[in-house]
């Protein structure tokens, strides 16, 4: 396996200066973020097909263990506030459970029962994103297996092609970064590649869902100041109305969509049904 390979470069890496290695560590980056676009062509291929799954009002999941898990975890716990995902429809099954994002849970990458009873709440409408460096988890290999036997969607990252995880998926996405500069250390290139690739594949998905108009965050969740202040910006930009009568809009309705339509002149239901049906940029 790539990842796991020691390159002779690097043996002698704690008697470098810490500029030399920190070069080192940032040319791993470099390459890390070519892996993903050499993908490219997969992963858009993923985000269309997810898309048109998650239009028939499927769920979102993402799957993974250790720093793998975390950060599919991470993606998917963005979506929501970003571009308001439905939280009933977003899975996040990393093995170990919750406590497995703060501290690692010894033995939980190959619970092969704890993946195939979590694959259970997957049906044919839903979508699972799958990451693993190695390509090899057991969990996150037999969560997958388990998953598409049930008809959902199958997407997997990996950054060793022809890994068992990318055979088991529907749609395999090899991120070929290479070995580590800390042998193994995953969390590295192989770490950024997945980051990368996973905010390329999400983003594109609620692009094409309709939860931006634009570049603007249409579909965001206000939960603090600042975005209150954007979403009002956001009204009164699309709207046209002054800042002052957007923010109060949208204290009113608290939803960007439904605010900008009200303010152009649909009644209270029809906006928010309207809202709720089809992507902003058709109603405006």
């Amino acid at each position: 396996m790539s990842t796991e390979d020691s390159p002779a470069r690097y043996t002698n890496l704690d008697l470098w200066s810490s500029q030399e290695v920190a070069e080192a560590l940032l040319e791993r980056q470099f390459i890390a973020v070519s892996a993903v676009h050499r993908a490219l062509p997969e992963l858009v291929a993923a985000a269309e097909r997810a898309a048109l799954r998650l239009r028939e009002g499927g769920a979102l999941s993402y799957a993974g263990a250790g720093t793998s898990g975390r950060i599919a975890a991470q993606d998917g716990a963005e979506l929501p506030p970003t571009f308001g995902w439905p939280q009933e429809r977003l899975r996040l099954l990393v093995a170990g459970g919750s406590g497995a994002l703060v501290q690692a849970i010894e033995g939980a990458e190959d619970d092969r029962a704890a993946a195939r009873e979590a694959a259970g709440q997957l049906g044919e409408r839903d979508v699972l994103v799958s990451l693993s460096a190695s390509g090899r988890t057991p969990f996150t290999a037999e969560l997958t297996r388990a998953a598409r036997a049930r008809g959902a969607l199958t997407i997997a990252l990996a950054n060793n092609p022809g890994s068992e995880l990318l055979q088991l998926a529907e749609l395999p996405i090899a991120l070929d970064s290479g070995p580590e500069v800390i042998a193994g250390s995953t969390r590295l290139a192989a770490g950024t590649a997945q980051k990368v690739a996973l905010n390329v594949f999400s983003t594109l998905v609620m692009v094409q869902l309709g939860r931006t108009y634009g570049n603007k965050m249409v579909a965001l969740r206000a939960a603090n100041q600042k975005l209150e202040v954007r979403a009002a910006r956001i009204i009164a930009e699309l709207s046209g109305a002054d800042l002052e009568t957007a923010a109060a809009m949208f204290g009113e309705t608290r939803d960007v969509r439904v605010a900008v339509l009200r303010l152009k002149g649909y009644g209270p239901e029809e906006a928010r049904r309207l809202a709720s049906e089809q992507p902003l940029r058709e109603l405006l």
